[in-house]
């Protein structure tokens, strides 16, 4: 969000009136707002906590989770906060903050939105895993202005959204915030949501930052193993082209790189993010990230001084910030440094307008008057947005389909038995970080598949007992596996104070924070499940639900067809079982590599040729199913490719794509670069465009993929982006298969080579 001149120069005004104590006050976000308020017989009142916190700091810098409703908050549809009443917490927490405020300075509201509004009544959409599937940004674009407006009508200011993490080890439990393993993808989605929500005047703090992907291991907020060039061709892309839009703020990262923690590392936070990529907003900590650093400091005082000075700005949940003054007064760090803190957080209030109209109305908009009243308010509701329901459309990626057993016929009358864990539980669709829903406000699998295929005979069982399963699969046509795993809290998980998941009675949840694994198999009994019923010799369509990437060879191999969804969202099962019927047709694409073993790792598609990547004695070489793969239900043929020059630079491959089936088909066409004279480990591919495009049947398309002056743009020996002239094999892809490869040699006049491969 850009901030003006003159809510800067507002800011540099107001500065100067206040004192120490109120400085660090607002560089504090210690509470959790879901345990600031208590609601009894319709009525909500302020915690003694809450009223605490505002005098002992003065006011109140940022406010964190409001609203938020899950299971570590204690929150949900009957005691939390949605419609009217969140508007109307809302006000009586922001009014009561000014009040008791020397200077009447209003708070800021930040919430947790990693795939839409965590809290009651929260349009919630696929995770970014699953939005990566879809290589369509422009689909989450839609789809976050309409999570950027129900944000902006319940007063929501910061929106805490996971974007910058790449996927390189799916034992990270994580995995499910990423949108792949490719930075270039991962850019473009971030840009997207970026400019969509904070279009609705909300901003967006983007998270984490930096390389919290990488893992040792796959342990969350373990050490980031990685060089200067790792760095910058595959963790920074995304943070890029959040900067590039004026990002409000960047959420630091758990991970240590190179020994220096990421809220410990002005080089980091400072040189990197504010020198290299311009960024001028706010740097937020993760939770409880600054008391962490005890460990280097010995204690809190310090730790509070060493983030500051390492570039951040603004705290969470720690007890660190709370000794701001201390650390000031001590001389541990400058005053100037602590005022420059300050000013962004100031300056962000006066942009957003909450000096002059710091409530809401009951449309929920910005308005001077306080009011509890609001009798004539328009509530939020979800089910008139069909923006998530497009983007689950997309998500499904086909990977096998033998014998074209699908899609199945609408009409059918066949008796269908729907197995497993993933078939009849929302919670297995929607990821980490997601609220309780109202009934209907989703759709599981299996009830996707009673409305799309009504004349059939549907039955259903969790697989839980396997002489069950083998019983109803015995009297069935057709199995429909549900397999996968879960990062549903809602079954006795226990939390760690930062709200990472420890541990639970629910052995099936197996993905989401805190949950890391040593393997990639499937969780529980699911793989002698699907062995009992392949034995059955019933056709077999099995429909992964996952947060990860799993080994599933031996389950690819025994299936008539496989579908892999990572979670889909609230709407996923209705979009599965439509696409099972043909009604929607599978367009998505793998945005991360299957590992045919654990021990193949890392399987990442963007490797180095510095040695037989993914090759040994004992297995295939290569993922089991690589990066960008997928199908649909028609053949599609490329025709006639060839790589043109266009202007200043820029290049473009053109070509025809002709649909030879009898259904819609998608080609998402994807441009490689590898750069054959670098002069360093150059990787064997780089993804540099994409396109997803549409062919109706029996159509002939002219197609063109602009390539714009990305061949030649490299991070050079020279540590910097630069243009670099050289030779470069560029390669068109789909379904993980070779289109045309061709080279460009790039000098001065940039003159494009021969096309070598049609």
């Amino acid at each position: 969000m850009k901030i003006s001149q003159a809510s800067k120069d507002r800011a540099q005004a107001l500065l100067g009136q206040l004192t120490l104590r109120e400085k660090a006050g607002q560089l504090n976000q210690r509470l959790l707002g879901f345990q600031c308020y208590d609601r009894s017989d319709g009525q909500f009142s302020l915690t003694r906590e809450f009223k605490q916190e505002v005098n002992r700091c003065g006011g109140l810098g940022v406010l964190y989770g409001l609203f938020r409703a899950d299971p570590w908050s204690g929150r949900g549809l009957a005691n939390g906060l949605a419609g009217a009443e969140a508007m109307q917490a809302y006000n009586l927490t922001q009014h009561y903050v000014i009040e008791h405020s020397r200077l009447r300075i209003p708070l800021l509201l930040s919430s947790e939105s990693p795939h839409g509004h965590q809290a009651a009544g929260g349009y919630l959409l696929p995770v970014n895993l699953a939005v990566g599937a879809t290589f369509n940004p422009e689909l989450l674009r839609r789809a976050g202005r309409i999570v950027g407006r129900q944000l902006a009508r319940q007063g929501v200011d910061l929106a805490l959204i996971s974007m910058l993490d790449i996927l390189r080890d799916p034992r990270w439990g994580r995995s499910e915030e990423c949108f792949g393993e490719d930075p270039y993808m991962a850019a473009c989605f971030a840009a997207a949501i970026t400019e969509a929500v904070e279009s609705e005047k909300v901003g967006v703090v983007a998270k984490h930052f930096c390389a919290q992907g990488e893992t040792t291991g796959g342990i969350n907020g373990s050490a980031a193993r990685i060089g200067d060039r790792e760095l910058h061709e595959i963790h920074l892309p995304a943070a890029v082209s959040c900067c590039q839009l004026q990002v409000t703020g960047i959420m630091a990262a758990y991970n240590e790189i190179d020994g220096a923690y990421c809220h410990a590392n002005p080089d980091l936070l400072i040189r990197i993010l504010r020198e290299e990529l311009g960024f001028d907003g706010l740097v937020m900590a993760d939770g409880e990230a600054i008391d962490r650093l005890d460990s280097l400091t010995g204690n809190s005082v310090r730790s509070a001084a060493l983030a500051l000075a390492s570039g951040v700005t603004v705290g969470l949940w720690d007890q660190a910030y709370t000794h701001l003054e201390e650390a000031v007064t001590q001389g541990l760090v400058r005053p100037a440094v602590l005022d420059a803190a300050v000013l962004r957080v100031l300056s962000l209030k006066y942009e957003l307008g909450l000096f002059d109209r710091p409530y809401l109305d009951a449309r929920g908009r910005r308005t001077d008057q306080f009011s509890t009243e609001l009798a004539d308010f328009h509530p939020f509701d979800p089910t008139a947005c069909p923006e998530s329901k497009a983007l689950s459309d997309q998500v499904p990626v086909l990977l096998k389909n033998q014998a074209d057993i699908l899609p199945l016929s609408p009409l059918t009358r066949q008796k269908i038995a729907v197995i497993g864990p993933d078939g009849d539980d929302i919670y297995r669709q929607l990821g980490d970080y997601s609220p309780e829903l109202a009934p209907g406000t989703y759709c599981t699998l299996l009830q996707g598949l009673r409305q799309v295929f009504a004349q059939a005979s549907i039955t259903f069982c969790d697989g839980q007992s396997q002489t069950e399963a083998l019983a109803l699969a015995q009297d069935s046509d057709l199995l429909i596996l549900a397999l996968g795993g879960s990062s549903s809290r809602f079954d006795g998980v226990e939390f760690a104070s930062n709200g990472a998941a420890q541990s639970g009675g629910n052995v099936m949840m197996d993905c989401g924070e805190g949950m890391d694994s040593s393997s990639l198999r499937l969780p529980g009994r699911q793989e002698a499940l699907f062995k009992a019923l392949h034995q059955l010799n019933k056709p077999v369509i099995t429909v992964i639900i996952a947060g990860r990437p799993y080994c599933l060879e031996e389950i690819a191999e025994g299936s008539d067809a496989l579908l892999y969804a990572f979670y889909p969202g609230p709407w996923g099962g209705l979009s599965i079982a439509q696409i099972l019927a043909g009604l929607v047709q599978p367009s998505g694409r793998l945005p991360v590599s299957l590992p045919r073993s654990v021990g193949m790792l890392p399987v990442y598609y963007n490797q180095k040729p510095s040695g037989r990547v993914m090759t040994y004695q004992d297995t295939q070489p290569g993922p089991l199913f690589a990066f960008g793969a997928g199908q649909g239900y028609s053949e599609l043929l490329y025709r006639d490719f060839r790589l043109r020059q266009g202007p200043a630079g820029t290049n473009h491959l053109e070509g025809v794509i002709i649909n030879q089936g009898k259904y819609k088909a998608c080609a998402v066409l994807q441009c490689y670069r590898r750069c054959l004279t670098a002069g360093f480990a150059a990787r064997t591919r780089e993804l540099i465009a994409c396109e997803k495009v549409w062919v109706q049947a029996g159509q002939s398309l002219p197609v063109r993929l602009d390539l714009g002056d990305r061949v030649s743009l490299v991070y050079s020996l020279r540590r910097r982006y630069e243009h670099a002239a050289g030779r470069y094999q560029l390669s068109l892809m789909d379904q993980d298969r070779l289109l045309w490869r061709g080279e460009l040699d790039i000098d001065q006049t940039a003159e494009p080579v021969a096309d070598l491969v049609q």
